[in-house]
């Protein structure tokens, strides 16, 4: 049997020639497969070029495509064919906007279009959200932006509720509000530009108020010069040569062109102006004249006056034939009206002092179907025709904007439910999301000023321990329940790393406020650290650390015995945390996508984010944190949040030292290092900020004077029932306690005393 020079199965042993000529039918046989390759793909559709998911959402959408185009235009649009009618555009959201998310970078979508500007497909290609990255399953997502078909792209579309009869509104995504409402104007955004390029609709964005009328009560002289000079009446003068240049490129390039002595003659010299303002139609046609031009007027009618002279005739001879008027039009907000024979009237007297002679005057009346704003830009266009043929012909447009001067209209104001409808459509997304979590805002506002309360008067506040304790409870509760399992409000180190990369790159302040109630956490978390250091967040704000030291207490309460490591242990523990942290920022410097991913250290969006709501294998890490801290207090806290890391830093900066120490904390008396649950007091006394959660129960026994055995000692020594200190120290084995206080039995060395 012969062995195939392709069988690399074997190893061969070949002479020189043998291996060129295995070479050579091995090219041979390589360049055939790259022919036919080619040839398949010059004979496959059009369409199958633009692959992946972009290509199944467009085959999903329309089936029967056979063609999808280049990208054209400055976004991008691909045109979607059948046996050769559009039926379609697709394109995405990135070439169109650029719209930070909470993540701090764009959200990419696949828009479809039909040629209707109906949206028909709109599908996430590409995002960087913390939460839907690990956390609340993309299907969710997906599922969102499905809910946009069939909405047309000039419909005001609003995540949650609309004060806004005509709005549509669509249901967020539980969990992630504020990626929903990017998501929503990232697709409405885009799909209306894309739509308005196309013109597939129109741009009614100067339609947003009611049609300003004109004031009928303002009249004052004004002569021919003073009309022009104010913009009244408008001027468009075109030279020969300025029409020859506009031919340049079509069949009519060199017809019926001007010579050199003729390039700077007048081809027209076109006049426009509205006259339905008296200060315009009185001084231009008289009183009389004016008082029957608006006798003849329905209500919605305008008059436009054009005045022109030169060679060329805006009328022409063509509307005598037809019946209308095809030099001239008008154009208003994309619409174009043209005149009739019906709607023409001569002009032939005019009054206004100064006016130059004219070769042609015309009266236009403007009909109210065409639903013409007189307050609103307009153009008249002028339609120059050259002959290329027997009956054919190129036509050139030139323009000549006009708009009325404001002293003639009367602006009409919007009703109430106007005014809110343009106020919510016109606010910055960021605003629109704090009027929607008003109730969310007004109540974390209270408590944040509750806590500011108690850390202000804390030494009011721990001179009563038992009642401090319950007010502790209950905020831990309100922390865990409302600010997390609610409103999610769950700091992260993501935070953290998202404004570090901000800082250096395309920082904006509506990228955080995006989420009021993060937003509000994190400045209180900065002013707190100045103040007071990391331990307010971490010992009041953060839900996770409030839901562990919930569980720990109660398990005190149960009798679960407590165990703690040997402090020289303990303190070097501490270094994980920052490690951690120091790991996750170094990712996020190459990817901040992995960055995010490797953050799932934190357990907060399983148990907090998520209510335990996900794959068994985040369950079980949160459980397991929460078990181990049956036995020994925020163990994740104390020794592996990466977030506690990053706040522990510039807790350096501290302008404050609230907690207050005396000379004998560490030694002799070591009361308050033995009761502190997360071993932050060093054994020489000293409070360490970086570890401190702020629990304040140092600052209730050093308060306490039939706890703390120096007030003790102090409190002896006054009844006059202590001898003079001497320098033998005695143990007290028992601290007597107040109500409500947990201790377990410490022993505390104080000062003996001998007798007299």
């Amino acid at each position: 049997m012969t062995e195939s020079p392709l069988d690399f199965g074997q190893p061969m042993t070949l002479h020189q020639p043998s291996i060129h000529r295995h070479l050579r039918s091995l090219r041979e046989w390589c360049v055939g497969l790259m022919l036919v390759l080619i040839a398949a793909t010059l004979g496959a559709v059009q369409a199958k070029e633009y692959g992946g998911i972009e290509q199944q959402r467009i085959e999903k959408t329309f089936p029967l495509t056979d063609s999808v185009s280049a990208p054209e235009g400055k976004f991008k649009v691909r045109t979607l064919s059948t046996a050769g009618a559009i039926t379609g555009y697709v394109f995405q959201s990135l070439d169109v906007v650029d719209i930070p998310a909470y993540s701090g970078k764009p959200i990419n979508t696949q828009v479809i279009l039909d040629p209707a500007g109906a949206i028909k497909d709109a599908y996430v290609l590409e995002h960087h959200e913390p939460i839907l990255l690990i956390g609340i399953p993309e299907a969710k997502l997906h599922a969102f932006s499905a809910k946009y078909k069939d909405i047309n792209v000039s419909q005001r579309v609003v995540v949650g509720h609309s004060s806004d009869p005509n709005a549509v509104t669509v249901d967020a995504i539980a969990g992630a509000t504020v990626t929903a409402m990017v998501v929503n104007e990232v697709i409405m955004r885009a799909a209306h530009e894309v739509a308005v390029s196309l013109k597939l609709v129109e741009d009614k964005s100067g339609q947003a108020q009611k049609p300003a009328t004109v004031r009928q009560d303002f009249y004052e002289p004004a002569t021919w010069e003073q009309l022009t000079g104010n913009g009244a009446i408008r001027r468009l003068n075109l030279t020969r040569g300025q029409v020859d240049a506009a031919f340049k490129g079509t069949e009519a390039e060199g017809i019926d062109i001007a010579s050199a002595e003729q390039v700077d003659d007048t081809f027209i010299e076109l006049y426009v102006a509205d006259l339905n303002p008296p200060t315009i139609g009185r001084n231009l046609l008289g009183d009389n004249q004016y008082r029957f031009l608006m006798q003849e007027l329905k209500p919605g009618e305008q008059a436009i006056a054009v005045l022109g002279r030169g060679l060329f005739s805006y009328k022409g001879s063509g509307y005598v034939r037809g019946g209308i008027f095809d030099r001239v039009q008008l154009r208003q907000f994309g619409n174009v009206i043209s005149f009739r024979d019906m709607d023409h009237q001569r002009l032939s007297d005019v009054f206004a002092k100064g006016i130059p002679e004219f070769d042609e005057m015309s009266i236009f009346i403007v009909r109210e179907p065409a639903r013409f704003d007189p307050g609103a830009a307009w153009t008249l266009e002028l339609l120059v025709r050259r002959q290329t043929g027997p009956v054919s012909g190129t036509f050139s447009s030139f323009e000549l904007p006009y708009q009325m001067p404001e002293p003639y209209l009367e602006r009409p104001l919007p009703s109430a439910e106007e005014l809110a409808a343009i106020e919510e459509a016109g606010r910055p997304m960021w605003v629109t999301i704090w009027y929607q979590k008003q109730f969310q805002i007004m109540v974390l506002g209270a408590a944040l000023l509750l806590l500011t309360t108690i850390l202000f008067l804390q030494d009011t506040f721990t001179r009563r321990p038992h009642f401090l304790h319950w007010l502790r409870r209950g905020y831990l509760v309100f922390t865990v329940v409302f600010i997390g399992w609610y409103a999610l409000g769950q700091l992260s180190v993501v935070n953290v790393l998202t404004f570090v990369h901000a800082l250096f790159e395309n920082f904006r302040w509506e990228l955080f406020l995006t989420d009021p109630l993060i937003f509000m956490l994190w400045v209180f978390t900065a002013a707190s650290i100045l103040l007071w250091g990391r331990g307010v967040f971490c010992g009041w704000l953060c839900p996770f650390g409030a839901l562990q030291e919930l569980i720990n207490e109660a398990a005190r309460k149960l009798k679960i015995p407590q165990y703690e490591l040997p402090f020289a242990v303990h303190e070097r523990l501490w270094a994980i945390k920052y490690i951690i942290l120091l790991a996750l920022f170094g990712v996020s410097l190459e990817s901040m996508t992995t960055a995010e991913l490797f953050a799932e250290v934190e357990p907060f969006k399983t148990a907090i984010t998520l209510r335990f709501d996900r794959q068994w294998w985040f369950v079980l890490y949160a459980v397991a944190l929460l078990v181990i801290n049956i036995f020994t207090r925020k163990v994740y806290c104390r020794y592996i949040c990466p977030l506690g890391a990053a706040l522990a830093i510039p807790t350096k900066l501290r302008l404050f030292d609230w907690l207050k120490r005396r000379k004998e904390c560490g030694d002799p008396c070591q009361l308050c290092a033995k009761e502190c649950e997360i071993q932050a007091i060093h054994p020489d006394g000293r409070i360490n900020a970086n570890e401190c959660h702020y629990c304040l129960d140092c600052q209730m026994t050093w308060n306490n004077d039939h706890k703390c055995p120096p007030l003790i000692n102090k409190r002896k020594k006054q009844r006059g029932k202590a001898a003079p200190v001497s320098a033998q120290l005695i143990p007290v084995v028992e601290v007597t306690a107040e109500p409500g206080e947990h201790t377990s039995p410490v022993t505390v060395f104080i000062p003996s005393r001998s007798t007299s």
